[in-house]
């Protein structure tokens, strides 16, 4: 877990794919948050589509490149819940909490991710590093 987390915090915007509500994949840039009691925590607005797209079908995977070309994957299922102590830590981000204000906002959403499997992996010919979260 600890070096999933350390990737994701050196590499703060990935994107994240869903299947959309029309069938056709769906690519969205997105942040995550913060790891609690081992489990990778990210946030969300539920008026938005990929919120809609995750309670239609939960399946999601994340992907993010760094800048010395090596990539993680994390697949999983998005679960929310409505954890007011994990918004709160998420609100010390500045960039959420510009958009939501408040821990309590109503549209302010949070998931974390279960069944999880994350791939870190690079150019170098070595095998990939493989994780269950």
């Amino acid at each position: 877990m600890k070096k999933v987390v350390e990737f994701l915090n050196a590499n703060p915007v990935q994107y994240l794919a869903t299947v959309g509500r029309d069938g056709k994949a769906k690519c969205r840039p997105f942040m995550f948050c913060l790891e609690k009691e081992g489990k990778l925590w990210f946030c969300t607005n539920n008026t938005k589509e990929v919120y809609k797209d995750m309670q239609a079908n939960p399946e999601i995977e994340i992907s993010v490149s760094s800048s010395t070309y090596s990539w993680i994957r994390i697949s999983g299922k998005a679960v929310f819940e409505d954890n007011l102590e994990v918004k709160e830590e998420c609100m010390l981000n500045p960039i959420i909490n510009g958009q939501y204000e408040e821990a309590s906002n109503p549209i302010f959403e949070v998931f974390y991710l279960v069944d999880a499997k994350a791939v870190i992996a690079d150019f170098s010919g070595n095998p990939p590093k493989e994780y269950s979260l």
